[in-house]
């Protein structure tokens, strides 16, 4: 068997963009014939997009779609291990493009949306040759779509990490605001109606033991947990929540004195609840020496 070389390993990611372990294995399985390893390591890329799906990918973007008249709106967050990816012309282009298929096609879920077909080739195989041609893990990991009653206004973050989808009546400019204040805030819910009890029952509990503390009469505590219960919901309801531009008066406050009606809205963050993993490379460089000594 040929000696599985560094120069080998580099060789065959240039050829294909796959990550140096894989490469490496790959090598080793070919018995070190570079052409071999090439075709096992194309092979393999059809299944789940290669090792690359056991990857974490944390890093990204959200692509964007409005419709041209303003009523139908998506995004969709596409995941990259690095963001250096998430800037790189493919990997943008199809991130647009699938967020244009959800908003015309309105697939159930992600797997019914993997298997649409952009250009006569599903987003399944179009995400697969992009982690071949890339060389990381890249998944399409969820998304929005929104149909308006009024009219969308789309707002992407710079560096496409947030965007948000707003359906509002009124004015294009404080449906631009909203957008924005929803950016920077990222509310949990639209209003307090849709706040889940157990959260704040939950909070409740909280509050009312510190209450407890202050050593004040029961009518003053029960006052100091409504007062805090309300500053809570509040927080974490758009409508409730002090406005970005001025916060001496809430969202909801601001719309009123617009004359704007917010129906609803979607937005998305790059990233969000995923748990990034710390990869030590001098530790893999390390190894790959090791193993070929």
């Amino acid at each position: 068997m040929a000696e599985i070389t560094a120069g080998l390993v580099k060789e065959l990611r240039e050829l294909t963009g796959l990550g140096m372990m894989e490469c490496k294995k790959a090598l080793e399985e070919a018995g070190g014939d570079i052409k071999k390893a090439e075709e096992l390591l194309r092979i393999k890329s059809g299944a789940k997009a290669s090792k690359a799906a056991g990857r974490v990918a944390a890093d990204g973007a959200i692509g964007s779609y409005l419709s041209p008249d303003a009523k139908l709106g998506a995004l969709v967050e596409v995941n990259a291990e690095t963001d250096f990816v998430a800037k790189n012309p493919d990997f943008e282009s199809f991130t647009k493009d699938v967020a244009k298929l959800v908003a015309e096609k309105s697939p159930a879920d992600v797997a019914a949306l993997s298997a649409l077909s952009i250009g006569g080739e599903t987003v399944e195989s179009l995400r697969q040759k992009l982690v071949q041609k890339i060389g990381e893990n890249i998944n399409v990991r969820r998304f929005e779509r929104i149909q308006s009653n009024g009219k969308v206004i789309s707002y992407i973050h710079p560096g496409a990490k947030v965007a948000v989808l707003v359906d509002l009546e009124g004015d294009e400019a404080v449906a631009k605001d909203v957008a924005m204040h929803i950016a920077f805030a990222k509310p949990q819910f639209f209003t307090k109606d849709q706040v889940n009890p157990d959260v704040v029952a939950a909070e409740r509990k909280v509050i009312e033991a510190r209450a407890a503390e202050s050593g004040k009469p029961p009518e003053i505590v029960a006052k100091m947990v409504e007062g805090g219960i309300n500053k809570f919901v509040g927080e974490i309801t758009l409508l409730g929540q002090p406005f970005v531009k001025d916060d001496k008066q809430t969202v909801q406050k601001m719309l009123d004195a617009n004359k704007a009606k917010l129906h609803g809205y979607r937005y998305l963050v790059v990233g969000q609840g995923i748990e990034k993993k710390q990869t030590d490379f001098a530790a893999e460089v390390a190894a790959m020496s090791k193993g070929n000594g």
